[in-house]
Formats: structure tokens, C-alpha cells, sequence
């Protein structure tokens, strides 16, 4: 029996997994001590709810998609609205290095999960499915790409594996974010290095922070101010949907969301920095915080576990090493490369995140550790955008090419 839910309905359930996620959170130990996101939580749960009513009394629900969609576009706008050229800056060099971190572990989990399916007898395309693919680049690059190698290149049931290894990905990616950077902020001591600066520094809580940094703050907002950066939204999202219908087929298509993320960049420096308008930062915090938290309950809400039954058995073996190498990767060499501080530890929670999962995802792991040992204005600049916009380019370019030689 299978139950249609509707946008109000799927809000509500959302809000209440989320709710008991961040119950969990505060009172398990493990779940706080090992800095695990709530909304990961409360959707493991709702997720793990859905896979017994399936499993023992045949229920299911399909939740909308279009409030789901609605939400991530939200999100991701508000990366664009927060981006202030004057403020990425700060990002600057840093910026680019962690590019070259995102570029160097595409390309290394390409290698693992084509190796592992040629030495297990697989077509090494498959290999590419439980790797970038899927892992890197999530459910919806997994629909795409997976139609792409079952009608033109005879890999039957890709789209069915590429969804499971993506929902594998997404629960890994925001669970082992926030104890690999556990370990190496107390391997390494940063936690004490960290709380010594900040108070040499006398950080200024009022002065203007990066996206989703600082998501428990308090933030005050008029009306005034909540309708017009919810103008804003609509602007950037309606664009996008033109520029997608615009661009299908063209040379230039782009999914949706990075054309929202685009136009938010867009709108956000032409009205600050030529117009001289004022933009309501405070808004677009709130706003983008909450489409996060309920995207990524929804996310996980919606996530079918028993996909992951269809994975045989060197399938969950090239997942468990593209898990290891993730943890290896991010622990010595995103985080060597970066500094070897505790803005590379926090950005190595994030590139976890990304690196096998989703962008909400990351973002989630980051808030869960600054929660914990105090913020990272780096890391709240970077991830975001790398996680958004640069990823997926750099994705898409690889798999391209291995696609062009191997298919």
C-alpha cells in the first residue's frame, strides 16, 4: 500500500524528523561527542522508519518532490546570495587549492572504483557508477549519467545501481564527516591552538559571516526584510527554470541549481555594489539555513534503503573501499594541503561530505563541528561554493572524458 503525501504533509514529517534528530543528537553521546549533523540523524531515522513499514507491513509513502526541489533551490540561491565578490577574496588562494584537492580526489575515486571493477570482473563503466558518478556527484548526476550508459552504452540497470550507491554515498558522506575531523583536531590539538587565537583575536560576533555559518544564532529580521530577500529568491529560481527550459540541448545546459546559484551571484553584487542597495544578510541566513535542514530531512526521508539490497556483493565491496579512501584521503592529504589547522580540519569534514554525498550534506558536517569547537570562516566560504558549482563542472568534464575512452 503506498500513501501519496502531500507538500504540507511532507513539510510536516520533515519538521518532525528533524525535530527528533536533533533530540538524539543532544542527548546519545555518540551522536554528539562524534559531531553528527542533526538533519542526518532525524532523516536516518525517518529513513530506517520507512524501510521497516516496507519491508514488514508493505507501506510506503512518495512524498512531493516539487516542495523537495523548491527547498534545494533555496539552498543553493542562498549560496549565491551570500557570495559577495568582496568577501571572496578572503577565499582567494585557498580557494583554488582546494579545487585541486576536489580535482585530484575525482580523479582518484574514478581509479579505485574502475580498478576494483575490473579486478572483480565487472565492466570498468560500473566502476564509474559506484565512483564519481554517484559518490561525488549524487542521485540526480546518477539519473542523468545512468540513462547515458544504459541506452548508449549497454549498462543494464544502471540508474537502479547508481540510485543505491548514491543513497549509500549520501548516509556515509554525513557520518564519517564529523569524525575524521574529530581525529584530527585531537590528534593534532587544534582545538586548544584554535580557542588561543580567537581569543587574541577578539572575533566580532556582529560582524557580517559567511553562508550558513553560525546557524544557531540568533538573527533579527522585520518583515520589510523577510519579503524582499524572499523577492530575491523567487528572482534567481524563476531565472534558473528559464535557463533551464532555455539551455536543454544547447552546448551551455546546466542543471537547475547552478543556474539559481549563478543568478544569486549575480544579483547579490549588482544590487550591492552597483545599484548601492542594501542586502539583507541576515535574511538570507535564516532563510538558506532552514531550506537546508529541511532539504536534507526531506533528502533523506524520500530515501528508499532497500535499494541498497540490489547491490551485490562487489558492489558494497568497491563502496567500502571508496569509504576508506575517502576517510584516507580527506585525513592526510585535504587536510595536509590545507594547512594542516583547524580551518583544514573543518574543511576536511566538508569535503566528506561532498566527496560522498551531497553539497547539503557538507555543509551539515561543517555546522556540526563549528557547533562544537568554534567557527570557520574559511570553510563556510569555500565549501559552499566548491561543493556547489565547481564540483559538479569538474564531475562532469571527467566522467566525459573516461566515458570517451573507455565506452
Amino acid at each position: 500500500m503506498n500513501f501519496e503525501v502531500d507538500a504540507f504533509g511532507t513539510i510536516v514529517i520533515a519538521v518532525f524528523f528533524l525535530f527528533i534528530g536533533r533530540y538524539l543528537v543532544n542527548k546519545i553521546h555518540f551522536f554528539k561527542n562524534y559531531n553528527l549533523p542533526e538533519p542526518v540523524i532525524g532523516g536516518l531515522v525517518a529513513a530506517i522508519t520507512a524501510f521497516v513499514l516496507y519491508k514488514f507491513f508493505n507501506i510506503s509513502a512518495t512524498f512531493d518532490a516539487q516542495i523537495q526541489t523548491i527547498l534545494m533551490l533555496m539552498f543553493f540561491t542562498s549560496v549565491g546570495l551570500g557570495a559577495d565578490f568582496v568577501k571572496l577574496k578572503e577565499g582567494g588562494k585557498s580557494l583554488l587549492i582546494f579545487l585541486l584537492c576536489i580535482i585530484l580526489f575525482v580523479l582518484v575515486q574514478n581509479a579505485v572504483g574502475m580498478s576494483l571493477a575490473t579486478l572483480l570482473g565487472l565492466d570498468p563503466l560500473i566502476g564509474l557508477i559506484v565512483g564519481s558518478i554517484t559518490l561525488t556527484g549524487g542521485h540526480g548526476t546518477a539519473g542523468a549519467w545512468g540513462a547515458v550508459l544504459e541506452n548508449q552504452h549497454g549498462i543494464q540497470g544502471a540508474i537502479v545501481l547508481g540510485m543505491a550507491s548514491a543513497t549509500f554515498g549520501l548516509i556515509i558522506g554525513g557520518v564519517v564527516g564529523g569524525p575524521v575531523a574529530k581525529f584530527l583536531i585531537k590528534r593534532h590539538h587544534l582545538s586548544e591552538k584554535f580557542t588561543e587565537d580567537l581569543s587574541q583575536q577578539q572575533l566580532d560576533e556582529t560582524s557580517d559571516t559567511a553562508p550558513f555559518e553560525h546557524p544557531k544564532k540568533t538573527r533579527l529580521i522585520t518583515a520589510t526584510d523577510a519579503v524582499s530577500t524572499l523577492g530575491m529568491f523567487a528572482l534567481c529560481i524563476y531565472f534558473a527554470n528559464v535557463m533551464t527550459d532555455f539551455s536543454q540541448g544547447q552546448w551551455f545546459e546546466l542543471p537547475t541549481f547552478v543556474w539559481a546559484l549563478g543568478a544569486g551571484v549575480v544579483v547579490r553584487n549588482m544590487l550591492e555594489h552597483v545599484f548601492k542597495f542594501n542586502i539583507f544578510d541576515r535574511a538570507i541566513d535564516v532563510f538558506g539555513n532552514a531550506s537546508l535542514s529541511l532539504y536534507l530531512s526531506m533528502a533523506l526521508l524520500s530515501l528508499q534503503l532497500w535499494l541498497l539490497a540490489d547491490l551485490a556483493g562487489p558492489l558494497i565491496t568497491i563502496l567500502i573501499v571508496q569509504t576508506l579512501v575517502l576517510i584516507l584521503f580527506t585525513a592526510f592529504v585535504t587536510f595536509k594541503i590545507m594547512g594542516k589547522n583547524y580551518d583544514a580540519a573543518v574543511l576536511a569534514a566538508g569535503h566528506c561530505g561532498f566527496g560522498m554525498g551531497a553539497t547539503p550534506t557538507a555543509i551539515a558536517n561543517i555546522q556540526a563541528i563549528t557547533n562544537t569547537y568554534g567557527p570557520s570562516h574559511k570553510a563556510f566560504l569555500i565549501i559552499p561554493l566548491c561543493g556547489a558549482f565547481f564540483i559538479d563542472i569538474v564531475n562532469a568534464v571527467v566522467i566525459q572524458a573516461i566515458i570517451s575512452i573507455f565506452g
